[in-house]
């Protein structure tokens, strides 16, 4: 077991020679000194664990010896002890960093238990941790085992993520590959789920169904206006639960959580099928039917995704909502600052949707920024990447603005991403299109069964651009690779985050209800 040191400082110290009997004999070493001098000159000089000072000495003070320490330690853990009470002095140690603050008499419990809390803290998280992730594991392994709903499924995906970051804030290695192989498996039963059910759910008028995205505006939107308060959709594109979960808090400063909840993104888990589903309140078949001069099809070049605008008016017109609505995407920081300082005028509007496009520039860019694919190496990384470029956006700007009235939000995504890691081969002609996770075109080439194959497209209500057409889609954690370079290929985007395929981090995905704190009710 590691010893500690302890440098304990006190004008009385020989009154406390049994409590220093008392941590030494718990495995601490511990050097006495009676003076705030002699604290500042022994810190200065050699390394200490963690530092005792008694406020209250001549000469020095406990406040100035903490002050002078540090400035030549800033990280080293300083224990306060006082006889004194008063409000301002223990206000300036913890303004001073303090890392305890002890009042006199003091007795070895409360003294070991400091002393633990500071020290021993991150091995007793981690033990905590393991021991109940272990017994997480066991629950998850049986329930993986059963013929589970998509309600089960997703409780299944938000345990998982609520383990992975229990993990990563520990820094506990060792239980992250126990958990990520059983992610792994999970994503496996997961596939199968999806491949079984998939075309039952949008042709099966009785099936038990998870919300679609087609179905988002009309079945959680749409209800919410009319209340007395505008409503601000809020709609970040690739934002998986746990990047929710990252931000979640920084949000909470500003707004009470009244739902949080998942829904399902339908496939193509892309942007153009997807948020174009969410704004149409249409399957993608039915856009490039009923609307073929704003739907654009995979053999063309145009951008799939300009005309979500339009497909949101149609659909506020289909459903009777004669109202005064806004429609804002952001494609770049000077957008977002500029939303940022016009959002008050929207408050007159009784719903204000915003796509905000940052998390899908930067899982673009995880694939062709060598300096992203540095910062972002694991999930860990990304995750931390999303949380830090949110307290710096503009989208937070837009949000602390929204929360300062009366005013509903809904934060959601159209689809997620996966990190791949495993290549799939497959044979196309020039026609096929580029996403790593999804192939559409005639005469795809591949072996095995290790993706779910789409022979008769109309029945999962995907466009067909000629008969033959099928759709294939990537599950697990595979990624589409042509022969023809294959090496090249797989070493230049394994480890890239992508979306397209069948995933739990591509297909469940959160819807979340807030209200602005000021909101009254």
């Amino acid at each position: 077991m590691q010893r500690y040191s302890i440098l304990w400082a006190d004008d009385e110290i020989d009154l406390l020679k049994p409590h220093i009997l008392f941590l030494e004999q718990r495995g601490y070493d511990i050097t006495p000194v009676n003076n705030g001098s002699d604290a500042v000159e022994l810190c200065e000089a050699k390394h200490f664990d963690v530092v005792f000072l008694d406020e209250h000495m001549p000469g020095l003070s406990g406040l100035e010896a903490l002050s002078q320490i540090k400035a030549s330690k800033p990280n080293v853990p300083v224990v306060m002890i006082t006889k004194n009470e008063e409000e301002h002095i223990m206000e300036e140690a913890i303004g001073s960093k303090i890392a305890d603050y002890l009042i006199k008499p003091l007795n070895p419990s409360q003294i070991l238990l400091s002393v633990k809390k500071i020290l021993d803290n991150k091995r007793l998280v981690i033990e905590k941790t393991n021991l109940s992730y272990q017994q997480e594991f066991r629950k998850i392994s049986m329930e993986l085992l059963d013929d589970m709903n998509h309600e089960a499924w997703a409780e299944i995906y938000k345990k998982l993520v609520h383990w992975e970051l229990q993990l990563d804030q520990d820094d506990n290695r060792d239980m992250a590959e126990v958990l990520e192989s059983q992610k792994t498996e999970a994503n496996a039963g997961f596939a199968r789920f999806v491949i079984k059910n998939y075309e039952k759910w949008l042709n099966d008028p009785n099936a038990d169904k998870p919300l679609l995205s087609h179905q988002l505006m009309k079945r959680k939107v749409f209800p919410e206006i009319g209340k007395g308060k505008p409503v601000f959709v809020i709609l970040i594109d690739n934002l998986r639960f746990d990047q929710w979960k990252m931000i979640e808090p920084v949000v909470a400063e500003y707004f009470t959580i009244t739902s949080e909840t998942t829904y399902y993104s339908i496939l193509p888990t892309t942007t153009a099928y997807s948020r174009n589903a969410i704004f149409s309140g249409m399957l993608p078949a039915d856009m490039a039917k009923s609307h073929p001069e704003i739907w654009v099809g995979e053999d063309e070049e145009e951008g799939k995704n300009n005309f979500e605008d339009e497909f949101l008016e149609k659909q506020l017109r289909k459903n009777n909502l004669n109202i005064r609505h806004s429609y804002h995407k952001i494609k770049n920081l000077e957008e977002g600052k500029a939303l940022a300082d016009s959002v008050n005028n929207l408050f007159q509007n009784d719903l204000n949707v915003i796509v905000y496009n940052f998390v899908d520039m930067l899982s673009h860019a995880r694939t062709d920024m060598a300096m992203i694919r540095e910062l972002a190496p694991d999930e860990s990384a990304y995750r931390s990447i999303t949380k830090s470029w949110f307290v710096h956006s503009p989208l937070l700007d837009i949000m602390k603005k929204i929360a300062e009235k009366p005013a509903r939000l809904v934060i959601t995504t159209d689809h997620g991403t996966i990190r791949v890691k495993r290549p799939f081969r497959i044979v196309g002609d020039r026609s096929v299109n580029s996403n790593l996770r999804y192939k559409q075109g005639k005469n795809l080439g591949f072996e095995g069964d290790r993706i779910m194959h789409a022979a008769k497209p109309e029945r999962l209500y995907l466009p067909k651009v000629n008969v033959s057409t099928s759709y294939v889609f990537a599950i697990e954690d595979q990624f589409f690779a042509y022969p023809n370079n294959y090496n090249y290929y797989v070493n230049f985007y394994k480890d890239t985050f992508q979306h397209g395929g069948v995933s739990m981090e591509e297909m469940i995905i959160p819807i979340i209800f807030l209200n602005s704190k000021n909101a009254a009710g």
